[in-house]
């Protein structure tokens, strides 16, 4: 791999991974207060599940944006696919602390279902350059929807 690629590699998952850790801050000191007081549907996962899903999630974006970023010349096409990426990277940085954080389920639920119409976005922008790049993408927006159905069920809970 040449020094650029690694590189841009290395900068796509550090920063994908830093939008993980961030939310990590909002979420994990609520884990065991205000979360586990929460009325949740029984199809609600363990809390095990969420960091080793997001993990892979995270890295799986991150090679999604060099994969863009490194393999694909300059291009209003790469432009817009990279923008909505960055998109729906921020709009996944705010979810934690909105929900967690602020323990605004309901704030939560819009911010995750433009999130979902980003990912989309992002998916149908990136396969116009790039199929792989965009496939790695559609396990995070399954999760994704999974997720928007359980912040429902919460806030419908509670």
């Amino acid at each position: 791999m040449k020094t650029l690629s690694f590189f841009r590699l290395v900068v796509s998952v550090g920063l994908c991974l830093a939008v993980g850790a961030i939310g990590s801050l909002a979420t994990t000191p609520k884990i065991p207060t205000w979360y586990a007081g929460l009325a949740k549907p029984s199809w609600t996962p363990p809390d095990a599940v969420f960091p080793v899903v997001w993990t892979t999630l995270y890295v799986l974006m991150a090679v999604t944006l060099w994969r863009l970023w490194h393999l694909h010349p300059p291009s209003p096409a790469r432009r817009l696919a990279v923008v909505l990426f960055f998109v729906q990277l921020a709009l996944n940085a705010l979810w934690s602390p909105v929900f967690f954080g602020l323990e605004a389920t309901g704030a939560a639920l819009a911010v995750i279902i433009l999130l979902i119409g980003a990912v989309g976005a992002t998916i149908v922008a990136s396969a116009r350059l790039d199929t792989i790049a965009a496939w790695l993408l559609a396990p995070y927006l399954l999760w994704i929807a999974y997720a928007t159905a359980l912040n429902a069920a919460i806030v419908a809970m509670n």
